[in-house]
């Protein structure tokens, strides 16, 4: 129970630290483009990962774990990242938010195909429940969407859970920041290149906010984050504590209201609320 208590309670944190990701995004690629800040995060997170596996001096992954570091780099380093930076041209920060109430079902799908977790019958009722809710307030009662950016931010959700699922399972073995800063590594050649070929054109034309977003998704969404929520997952169970993203929209509603002045609407606060008994529910049946 303990083991449980503290996987839930650092996934929790993990979450809390994501939920800043979009609204900061959205904020840096006001002047970065996609492609540059996708790189860009990775370059900076990729250097201080290496730092902390040098200082203490971590053992190499071993072959196996090539491929799961590989799809952990496809899907949280690279997938998700670029994929949200595209979304965030065609809908508003505190719409894309709403999508990543599909990512517990998301991660949940994919713990069960590649870290072999059973939930209960139960589990997947209020996990299913939960993502309906998500889903009908983007499609029905959300605003600033276009198709494109919907589109984009499934297929976000998809690369994301995949990575999530993966980096879990591999936790367990290699640890929570080591799976993280491993991929990073793995990505780096490929990540240092697109961001030299995608430099802006005049540094002098980006302003304060956007250096403030590529420092907070670089830093915290890209290295931090993980830390708590890949031993999260690791301790608490991949399906489980995944179910805690539904919160994330709550998170990021508030920030994308202060930081962006946004608006939001009673519908968003409903559909949130909702999810909040959801996670209740899968939490007890997971």
């Amino acid at each position: 129970m303990e083991r449980t208590a503290t996987g839930w309670g650092s996934g929790l944190l993990g979450v809390m630290i994501f939920s800043g990701s979009l609204p900061a995004t959205r904020v840096a690629i006001a002047d970065f483009s996609p492609m540059f800040l996708t790189s860009a995060r990775a370059v900076i997170a990729a250097l201080l990962g290496a730092l902390f596996l040098l200082a203490l001096r971590q053992t190499r992954p071993g072959r196996r774990d090539v491929i799961s570091l590989t799809l952990v780099a496809v899907g949280v380093v690279m997938g998700f990242p670029l994929l949200t930076a595209l979304a965030l041209q065609h809908v508003t920060a505190a719409h894309s938010i709403v999508f990543v109430g599909l990512l517990p079902l998301a991660t949940a799908i994919f713990g069960v195909l590649r870290g072999g977790e059973r939930p209960k019958p139960a589990f997947w009722l209020f996990s299913l429940a939960g993502a309906a809710v998500t889903a009908g307030f983007a499609l029905f009662g959300s605003e600033g969407g276009t198709v494109a950016g919907d589109l984009l931010m499934v297929a976000a959700v998809l690369a994301c859970g995949l990575g999530y699922a993966e980096g879990a399972t591999l936790s367990r073995r290699l640890g929570g920041w080591q799976v993280i800063s491993w991929a990073l590594l793995l990505s780096l050649p490929v990540m240092a290149a697109i961001a030299l070929l995608t430099l802006p054109a005049a540094w002098g034309g980006i302003g304060f906010p956007a250096w403030i977003g590529l420092a907070y998704v670089s830093v915290f969404s890209m290295m931090v984050g993980f830390i708590f929520w890949y031993r999260g997952l690791a301790l608490g169970g991949i399906a489980g504590v995944g179910q805690l993203q539904l919160l994330q929209p709550f998170f990021g509603f508030l920030l994308a209201a202060i930081f962006l002045g946004e608006p939001i609407a009673w519908t968003m606060v409903a559909s949130a609320a909702i999810v909040v008994l959801c996670v209740a529910g899968a939490k007890r049946f997971a």
